[in-house]
């Protein structure tokens, strides 16, 4: 698949993943930021807590369920982006309240698991 082929599937995901999230009471922030540290994919409010979302999605679970793409090193990738974002904001890691979720897709959008806290910082 092309480049421009994954990046339009992706931002379908993305905008999926955003629709599920807002129907189940989370306020939208921001997508696709990008930064030399990485992307955040979405950028969303539950209350005071910012939430840090990574979408994933896979097909099939031939390769292992779509949560499982989130490795120990995009974890880290996700925190130092989060880390700069916050920055940006003129916000301080100490005193915001975030966390980072992830939101794993499968068969087309039928099946959406959504995983609170699923990366933790340390």
């Amino acid at each position: 698949m092309a480049a421009a082929d994954r990046r339009k599937l992706g931002q379908h995901y993305e905008s999926m993943a955003k629709d599920y999230l807002t129907r189940h009471g989370l306020n939208f922030v921001a997508a696709n930021f990008n930064c030399k540290c990485g992307e955040l994919d979405l950028i969303m409010r539950e209350h005071q807590t910012l939430v840090f979302v990574e979408v994933k999605y896979r097909n099939q679970q031939h390769y292992g369920h779509a949560a499982e793409a989130v490795t120990y090193r995009k974890q880290q990738k996700l925190i130092k982006t989060a880390q700069w974002w916050l920055q940006q904001q003129g916000l301080s890691p100490y005193s915001t309240d975030f966390r980072f979720d992830v939101v794993a897709i499968h068969q087309h959008g039928s099946d959406i698991n959504w995983i609170k806290n699923a990366i933790t910082q340390g």
